[in-house]
């Protein structure tokens, strides 16, 4: 699999106290991924969420639509080391998709089209801290960078915050998803500079 990235201008941390230990501030929007890019039209787009009995509860992209809607402006923290400040997003909250599930788990691993996981504690995605985000700075959110649809998790390194997400399968324990198999901490916290295991 190849990692593919656009070259990105950069400023150090010590010119913004915004920016996590080891950070660089870019202005651009650099592009990494584990694999192709998939093509996802939103007809045929879907997200599910599995709890520990098995059953399922799913949502079409019109379905999503009919939800809340939030705009959320974060910044964003990329295990390479490029952060990006200031960001807009718009999405579905995850606090509205787990109204319908019924789960003791506390942890998930979340799936993407083209086969990504990465896990998350489940705490880590309610009380607003993460969405289904559709839209960057008022634009539908390009495939490279997980459109039509992506996990958005902010406080946690960008590798938590799927691209092409289609679903939740809830776990009793911490498993490893696709990077955190390859040496990626499994939480990711950019204050802490948890990058690696």
């Amino acid at each position: 699999m190849g990692v593919i990235s656009r070259g990105f201008g950069a400023r150090r941390r010590e010119s913004d106290p915004h920016l996590p230990p080891g950070q660089y501030l870019t202005e651009d929007f650099p592009v990494l991924s584990a694999g192709p890019t998939p093509a996802i039209d939103t007809a045929d787009w879907s997200f599910t969420i599995v709890n520990e009995a098995g059953a399922r509860t799913s949502w079409s992209w019109a379905e999503m639509m009919a939800m809340p809607i939030d705009d959320i402006g974060t910044d964003i923290h990329c295990v390479t080391r490029w952060s990006k400040l200031g960001t807009h997003w718009r999405g579905v909250s995850l606090d509205h998709f787990f109204e319908k599930v019924e789960t003791d788990d506390a942890y998930t691993m979340v799936h993407s089209y083209g086969g990504y996981t990465t896990n998350v504690p489940l705490e880590d995605l309610l009380d607003g801290k993460a969405w289904i985000a559709f839209e960057f700075e008022g634009e539908p959110l390009d495939p490279e960078h997980g459109g039509p649809a992506r996990l958005l998790v902010p406080h946690l390194y960008f590798w938590k915050s799927a691209k092409w997400v289609n679903g939740i399968r809830m776990h009793s324990n911490d498993d490893p998803g696709f990077w955190e198999q390859n040496g990626y901490n499994l939480y990711g916290d950019p204050w802490k500079e948890q990058r690696y295991w």
